[in-house]
């Protein structure tokens, strides 16, 4: 054993792994080296070594993991927000400049340091809640530069904050005004060549898309994963929020790490998504911001053994926010998941969700990224509203 060898002892360790509730394991003992867990359990059955920290028996859980979210993007709108709170109807709101076309066109106005800048604030509030892995989307850009500008920006932010940043390229997220009524030309002259520059420049860890009728077709989103095939980069995808294309179904079809917000899916896609792994990443910030009424299925997700993920989906629309422990809130008071849910959607479910296999539980040989809480139970990071209870957040075993 080093030198640089932890042991986190005086804790109560939910480890989110065994049939116990939490996978809880009460004065644990969590042995931590060369950035890895190399042993937990009950602090009684501790080995010998290791520098001794005591957590004053806090709550410790796996960090966090936020595996939905558009947190790179250029300007806002809260001038939107306040005009539909106004009366303003949806075409009111375009003619008047909101919507994602505002969106796009700050994004494009910006530079890759801009990116970074007006991303900065929001990451460091997610990391702020325990947060140590975000994905962050492109899809703002809509066009090759600014596309590739907003996945160089994503990859910057993991340079200069203490975070892992997923990447997934999500050029096909709406038609741009250039390409209006031209869908099928806009994903062969932008999309795919974009999705295909970004590969080759080590950008993208996964491909995204939108299968809605404000967006793409199952058939177009399908010409976009057969081009993520080749280039051997994994998919997900934005399906059934809005109506049931079919777009969840086609995600299982093709091995889909996710398909998300999933509001309007139906027992089939659900059938399709258990047999194919697919996991379902709960959205409650988007459903509450546009004031939805239609649930996502999870009794479907739990009849059929689907994994729920849950995340902010952070976005300057249809989800301005930044705080994932309001998120875990959301999914229990909006669509009644449990606390445990929420929490399994927050570390283990969502770092499936991402494809990762070295965090989201405490166990032996993954990462040592904890989450040292305030708290007593579990349960209590669900619980509370517009509270943070992060006391310490522990990544690789360094304190």
């Amino acid at each position: 054993m080093t030198a640089a060898a932890r042991l986190f002892v005086n804790c109560r360790a939910a480890t989110m792994t065994g049939t116990a509730p939490y996978g809880l394991i009460e004065d644990a003992a969590i042995l931590a080296e060369g950035g890895l867990i190399r042993w937990i359990g009950p602090r009684s059955q501790a080995p010998a070594g290791g520098q001794p920290h005591d957590l004053g028996g806090r709550l410790v859980t796996p960090a966090l993991i936020d595996c939905h979210t558009h947190v790179v993007h250029g300007g806002h709108r809260a001038g939107e927000f306040e005009l539909r709170l106004n009366g303003a109807s949806y075409e009111e709101v375009a003619r008047a400049g909101g919507g994602i076309v505002s969106t796009v066109r700050a994004t494009r106005a910006a530079s890759v340091e801009d990116l970074v800048a007006a991303a900065l604030p929001r990451v460091d509030a997610m990391i702020a809640e325990g947060v140590a892995t975000i994905e962050i989307k492109s899809g703002y850009g809509l066009d090759r530069d600014s596309e590739l500008n907003m996945l160089r920006a994503a990859r910057a932010i993991a340079a200069i904050r203490p975070v892992t940043i997923r990447t997934s390229f999500l050029g096909a997220h709406a038609v741009p005004v250039e390409y209006k009524d031209r869908a099928d030309a806009y994903i062969d002259d932008i999309c795919i060549p974009t999705l295909r520059a970004a590969q080759a420049d080590g950008l993208v860890d996964a491909v995204d898309g939108f299968c809605e009728g404000i967006a793409f077709s199952p058939a177009q989103i399908a010409r976009v994963f057969d081009a993520s095939r080749a280039l051997g980069l994994p998919v997900k995808l934005h399906a059934e929020q809005l109506s049931n294309l079919g777009g969840a179904a086609l995600a299982a079809r093709y091995g889909a790490l996710s398909a998300d917000h999933l509001e309007y899916l139906d027992e089939a896609g659900v059938q399709a998504m258990a047999a194919a792994g697919t996991v379902a990443v709960i959205l409650p910030g988007a459903f509450y911001t546009l004031r939805e009424t239609q649930a996502p299925p999870v009794a479907l997700f739990r009849k059929h053994k689907v994994p729920m993920a849950v995340s902010t989906d952070m976005n300057p629309g249809s989800s301005p926010m930044c705080s994932l422990l309001l998120t875990m809130n959301m999914a229990c008071t909006l669509f009644r998941m449990t606390p445990e849910e929420a929490l399994r959607g927050a570390t283990q479910h969502a770092a499936r969700a991402l494809g990762l296999t070295d965090r989201g539980a405490l166990a032996p040989g993954l990462l040592a990224d904890l989450a040292v809480w305030n708290a007593e139970t579990p349960a209590e990071l669900a619980y509370r509203i517009g509270f943070n209870p992060l006391y310490q957040l522990i990544l690789g075993g360094r304190a």
